[in-house]
């Protein structure tokens, strides 16, 4: 199976950041703790912080109460948080080896409280796929749009 990521939401990676393929080696990494005996669907997820020395990282970790469960993404952006950080500048996803997975609504919600215009990236094949959560999500819900973060 092959998943198209489409040119409008791919996104150029900054040259001063460390190399995206480090961030998603970090995700694929963590991937392998998730505990998700109910799905079967293991996730990783590294995160960029902006003044921080090392990524990040979190994996979904599930719950018999389902909506209990937490995914890959928030579990990495809490861990941001905890270290002292607030804003993130990119997250890798790490799905199924090869295969792009993109955060849920509810992750690119949470996400975007931190910084709207993070860059997101994803596994396509043998490459690293930077896109861009603003072309992703739109229109977040923020309680103080004017700021901005």
């Amino acid at each position: 199976m092959s998943i198209f990521i489409p040119d409008c939401l791919r996104a150029p990676w900054p040259e001063d950041y460390p190399p995206a393929g480090e961030l998603l080696k970090a995700a694929e990494d963590v991937r392998g703790r998730a505990y998700a005996p109910y799905s079967q669907f293991c996730v990783g997820a590294a995160v960029l912080a902006e003044g921080a020395p090392e990524f990040f990282t979190g994996c979904n970790v599930e719950n018999g109460s389902f909506s209990l469960s937490m995914c890959a993404e928030r579990n990495a952006a809490g861990a941001m948080v905890a270290a002292g950080f607030k804003k993130p500048l990119a997250v890798a996803v790490a799905g199924e080896s090869g295969m792009p997975c993109m955060p849920c609504g509810a992750c690119r919600q949470f996400l975007a409280e931190f910084n709207p215009s993070l860059l997101v990236v994803l596994r396509e094949g043998a490459e690293a796929a930077v896109i861009s959560l603003a072309k992703l999500f739109p229109a977040p819900f923020l309680f103080f749009p004017e700021e901005g973060q």
